[in-house]
């Protein structure tokens, strides 16, 4: 018995401790949606998550729910969003009116374009640790050596000494370790029209690959509300007499999956 609370008592103290020996902190935030709050407990407010896009086109889908955790960290104090040049290149440039359709102030962002994965990390760590934002989202493209797990646990240091949140966004790239709390992985998804048959809320299927604290691996169907900046159940597990219908003709994706910027989630558009 004796030896069973030893264990025990060495697993909590296991829990109080991240990466290189710096302790967790216990800031939370949620994302609005009910059943993935109740199975995640909350995301670390001062930490670092990781977001991948299924594939090449669902590169603005990725993005999408990446400025949606960005929203809900940060709430009303700036954000730093790092591109990397190639990113930009490949899914279309930051566009101030589909961030507003997103429900993000174009005014209270901070926008770094950088070429070499290196900058976008030394400027991600900077501006994390400053103490003076809300979140850095970064926005890298491809496999390169730089973003390696050291990187990344730089990345989560610095966003538990300036209590920012990090996002981590990897497009045409496969996950690797890393010292993120969470990793996800997300395609567009059917959205459900709205009244008249207006286009619905940007959707997108969100899958958990990874949680640091223990959280098992799950698939959640989930729709970005920018009026009240929340994610909701959504799409065909909506519930709603209307979930089986597509939100435009012929079964198309959400705006913020096809990157269309006049119909809402536009922030970017996808080429090819």
């Amino acid at each position: 018995m004796r030896s069973d609370r030893k264990i025990q008592a060495l697993r909590e103290h296991l829990k109080t401790l991240e990466a290189d020996g710096h302790p967790v902190d216990d800031v939370r935030f949620d994302l609005g949606h009910a059943a993935a709050d109740r199975h995640l407990g909350g995301l670390a407010a001062h930490g670092l998550h990781e977001v991948h896009a299924a594939t090449t086109p669902d590169a603005t889908a990725a993005l999408g729910f990446a400025l949606g955790l960005v929203r809900r960290a940060a709430g009303d104090r700036p954000v730093v969003w790092g591109v990397q040049a190639m990113a930009g290149l490949e899914t279309g440039h930051v566009h101030g009116p589909g961030l507003r359709e997103l429900g993000l102030d174009p005014g209270r962002l901070v926008l770094v374009r950088v070429r070499e994965m290196k900058d976008l990390l030394a400027a991600g760590e900077e501006a994390l640790a400053c103490g003076a934002v809300g979140a850095v989202l970064l926005t890298a493209w491809g496999e390169n050596r730089s973003l390696s797990l050291t990187a990344t646990r730089r990345l989560s240091m610095a966003a538990g000494q300036g209590r920012a949140t990090a996002v981590l966004t990897r497009l045409a790239a496969q996950p690797q370790p890393s010292a993120a709390e969470t990793r996800w992985r997300v395609r567009g998804a059917l959205s459900r029209a709205l009244e008249a048959d207006a286009p619905g809320h940007p959707t997108y299927a969100v899958e958990l690959l990874r949680h640091r604290l223990g959280a098992q691996p799950r698939t959640w169907i989930m729709e970005w509300d920018r009026e009240r900046g929340v994610f909701e159940q959504g799409g065909r597990n909506a519930g709603h007499e209307q979930s089986e219908r597509p939100a435009l003709p012929g079964g198309l994706v959400p705006p913020a999956a096809d990157g269309s910027a006049a119909a809402g989630g536009g922030a970017l558009r996808r080429y090819g």
